[in-house]
């Protein structure tokens, strides 16, 4: 079983972050059913009861987006499609496509708000 079980990027604009988020990996993220104080967040999907983790874009008083230590990668089937993607919906492209041998192709991209993320694919 995969021992990861969520994720949080935490981030100031929360409307251009999830509109990023949105367009580059091609998926709707939710307001949190549940809400917090101090805390809002916009959801990726999940099936909890399968394979891989999930997460949420978050915005907290206190918590600065960017300069962390933790990278998230995102599954796609090419990340070059992905990849394409990244400058129209308000983020910066680091490393286009490029080749990690056996464990196949990885682009690095950081969102509106300056998180680094990466992008994987088998192809």
């Amino acid at each position: 079983m995969n021992p990861a079980s969520w994720f949080e990027i935490y981030v100031d604009d929360l409307d251009a972050c999830t509109a990023f988020y949105e367009s580059v990996v091609q998926v709707q993220l939710v307001p949190n059913e549940l809400p917090m104080p101090n805390l809002e967040m916009r959801m990726f999907p999940a099936e909890y009861e399968t394979y891989g983790a999930s997460g949420a874009i978050c915005k907290m008083p206190g918590v600065q987006p960017g300069g962390n230590s933790t990278l998230i990668y995102f599954a796609c089937d090419d990340c070059a499609v992905e990849e394409s993607r990244v400058v129209d919906a308000g983020g910066e492209l680091i490393q286009s496509k490029f080749s990690i041998g056996r464990h196949g192709w990885i682009s690095m991209a950081k969102d509106p708000d300056g998180n680094v993320i990466g992008l994987h694919s088998m192809s």
